[in-house]
């Protein structure tokens, strides 16, 4: 039986909330809000904890207080309001469904979610980044429950796709589908990636099915150039910003110096100078990984303008992205190991001691289960 269906909502449940960095997150209860027009609450079975959320606990990222982190999470619909909330498809939701939702919450209607770009919705607000305070306080993933509001992209999960496969659906996986929208076509194409964490990982198996005839992987770290090879990648390259000759390194390595597809997914500032160096004619270079602040870095416009290069950057994603997501993960999950790459799951009473784990061992993913 679907957990949802088991027992009704209670009149509290907790959460794990963020006050400051550095600090132990403490367990609070909060009151199950009655869902609204458009609303569904939501029972978490699993929240795996995004490289963004330990940037914020360490204090390299600023995120309002107090707050519940936590945004790639699946779950079980438990409460509906008096008119359901929809699926991305326009289909109502029903009690017991298993889904997942956008990290993004958007109005629809403004000029900027008109455009394509709900993610920069000018009305915007965001799942695990925003305030834990009045009836919308349960708004992360690391919780027992969750409020999904009117504007969340809903897709509906079959039962048999594992929580560890599907969690980072609605943050690594739908941002690496926005790339690839962005970087089509990607069958019969040379793509080179800038780091293999579970971005890149995903990024070199989404390659991978969709039939690009090369997948190189960059990092500086060899077990997860280890993993790359198992997610798809045709070739692995140790890189630092050494001063060395990139293109000669890749050539040697795979005949290939120049690529027609580069995503950059690590955020490091030579890698981002790096990648806009390593297009071919008409390539696609799309950058995804700064999403703190960064130094400048030197920037060629002739080489752009000689090779017709299109760069692009790329924040977040759409809905569509996201179904996409759960897609290639229902087609290909069990394909490619992703459910290994969530070394462990915790309790949410043992959620500090995830944490420190996370921060002392550095698995790809760790996973929450409330």
């Amino acid at each position: 039986m679907n957990p949802a269906l088991s027992s009704p909502c209670g009149p509290d449940c907790r959460a794990a909330v963020f006050h400051a960095p550095g600090q132990p997150l403490q367990l609070q209860s909060f009151p199950v809000p009655v869902p609204e027009d458009d609303e569904a609450v939501v029972r978490i079975s699993c929240c795996t904890v995004c490289g963004s959320d330990l940037h914020t606990l360490t204090g390299a990222r600023a995120e309002v207080t107090p707050s519940i982190l936590g945004h790639e999470a699946v779950g079980f619909v438990e409460r509906l309001g008096p008119r359901p909330l929809r699926d991305v498809a326009g289909v109502p939701l029903n009690l017991g469904d298993r889904v997942t939702w956008s990290t993004v919450i958007a109005c629809g209607t403004c000029d900027r979610c008109r455009a394509g770009l709900p993610q920069k919705c000018r009305q915007l607000s965001k799942y695990g980044h925003d305030r834990a305070l009045g009836r919308q306080a349960l708004n992360g993933g690391l919780a027992e429950r969750i409020l999904l509001r009117r504007g969340s992209a809903v897709v509906k999960l079959p039962d048999d796709l594992p929580d560890e496969i599907v969690c980072p659906a609605n943050c690594a996986t739908a941002t690496v589908a926005a790339m690839y929208r962005c970087a089509e076509p990607v069958a019969g194409q040379r793509v080179l990636i800038f780091g293999a964490g579970m971005l890149g990982l995903t990024a070199a198996a989404m390659a991978a099915a969709r039939g690009a005839c090369a997948i190189a992987v960059l990092d500086t770290q060899p077990r997860r150039l280890e993993l790359a090879r198992e997610f798809g990648a045709t070739a692995t390259l140790a890189w630092t910003a050494d001063g060395s000759d990139l293109s000669e390194s890749l050539r040697e390595l795979t005949g290939q110096a120049l690529w027609d597809i580069v995503l950059e997914v690590c955020g490091a500032p030579a890698a981002v100078a790096a990648a806009c160096q390593q297009g071919d004619i008409g390539a696609r270079i799309v950058l995804a990984g700064s999403v703190m602040p960064t130094p400048d870095i030197p920037f060629n416009p002739e080489q752009v303008i000689r090779r017709c290069l299109t760069i692009r950057g790329m924040h977040n994603y759409t809905p569509a992205d996201l179904l996409a997501a759960v897609t290639f993960l229902q087609e290909h999950g069990r394909r490619f190991p992703f459910a290994k790459l969530v070394a462990n799951t915790f309790p949410l009473d043992r959620v500090n001691e995830a944490v420190a784990h996370a921060l002392e061992q550095r698995p790809i993913r760790i996973g929450i289960r409330p």
